[in-house]
């Protein structure tokens, strides 16, 4: 991959040019992942407008980078953030130094700006956020193994849901053949959320019994290459009450105007309004209380944001979720979530399960 690291860091180094900046210093350890492919837990990365970049990490990680890695030049040091910008700071000239402003702490931008005077510090405001919001082949590709592996685990896992099994044994069963499978590990902690508790969007699973006449809500997904899956149903155990129908087809319809929303260039603003309009208009709109979506990719939530008070627009091949939700305080709720990646001639839905209401 590290033909694909290089791009990344020359799309870097040209936004750094076009805002007047000669450097940057990245300190958040997923974005030195990004544009290097380290994995760490003490890392910096230094990159020039001109598109040189050097590479800091401890001993520990030293032999990974050169195998990771091995294009960049790498200095061994704890001391990651500062001793690249003594490096940066050793310039004949003064040295404009974009920082992740949204990541450096108040103690350690005093620290760098002790560095040197030389050393003019200015925030990059997301910078690389950006550029990781549209994904290159390579990060689609591995999103679309998480996904495949996310519907595989669901599909296997739906004989075993019945009435007596636990919240905390069903979310278990989906993580436990998400791994059999091949992921690396969840994308994040499962949510199992079954009867009342289907109101709680965030609902930890819990012991719980699964009861006949339940909904029965599930939000989970794979992690492969570092890549997150995201994915939510929600299925009926026995019989189907007419409330519960109701819901369900109203937020199915509310997925699906999302999804069709979701075009290259639409507003973030837009996609929300297309779900969350039809559920107002049927008399919920107290009840649908989170943004229809999100980016994910190396993170299970980053760029774009999806709310009624988020501004911007989507690019090709960015990748986004669209999960509206009903929520009926002590009753249940209904959540359907899809991944998706936004694509010129229209959506590519990545998570391929039903979205039928399913009654086992």
């Amino acid at each position: 991959m590290g033909d694909v690291h290089i791009v990344r860091r020359r799309a870097l180094a040209a936004a750094l040019e076009e805002s007047g900046l000669d450097a940057a210093l990245i300190t958040r350890l997923v974005n030195v992942r990004y544009l290097t492919g380290l994995v760490s837990s003490n890392a910096a990365l230094l990159v020039r407008a001109d598109g040189s970049a050097v590479l800091a990490t401890d001993a520990r990680y030293a032999g990974i980078a050169a195998v990771v890695c091995p294009d960049l030049e790498t200095v061994v040091d704890r001391r990651t953030a500062l001793v690249l910008a003594e490096r940066a700071a050793a310039a004949p000239s003064p040295v404009r130094l974009g920082f992740e402003d949204h990541h450096v702490t108040v103690r350690q931008h005093r620290e760098l700006a002790a560095v040197a005077d030389s050393l003019l510090l200015a925030p990059l405001e997301g910078a690389v956020e950006r550029l990781r919001t549209v994904k290159d082949e390579t990060e689609l590709a591995a999103l679309r193994r998480a996904c495949a592996i996310t519907d595989a685990a669901f599909e296997a896992v739906l004989p075993l849901i019945r009435p007596g099994m636990t919240e905390r044994e069903l979310a278990l069963a989906l993580e436990r053949r998400m791994v059999d499978l091949g992921a690396e590990a969840p994308a994040f902690d499962s949510i199992v959320a079954a009867g009342p508790h289907g109101a709680l969007p965030h609902h930890r699973p819990g012991d719980r019994p699964l009861a006949e006449g339940d909904l029965v809500t599930m939000d989970f997904g794979a992690r492969c290459d570092g890549y997150h899956a995201d994915m939510t149903r929600t299925v009926a155990i026995g019989r189907v009450a007419d409330w519960q129908r109701e819901i369900y087809e109203l937020v199915a319809a509310a997925q699906r105007a999302a999804v069709r929303a979701a075009v290259n260039g639409a507003e973030t603003m837009a996609v929300d309004a297309a779900a969350r309009d039809l559920i107002r208009d049927a008399g919920h709109g107290d009840h649908f209380p989170h943004a229809v979506g999100h980016g994910v990719g190396l993170e299970i939530h980053e760029a774009p944001l999806m709310g009624y008070d988020k501004t911007g627009r989507l690019s090709d091949r960015a990748t986004i979720t669209a999960e509206p939700g009903v929520y009926l305080a002590e009753r249940g709720g209904v959540r359907i979530e899809d991944t998706l990646a936004v694509r010129a001639d229209g959506p590519e839905i990545l998570t391929k399960t039903t979205k039928d209401l399913l009654v086992v």
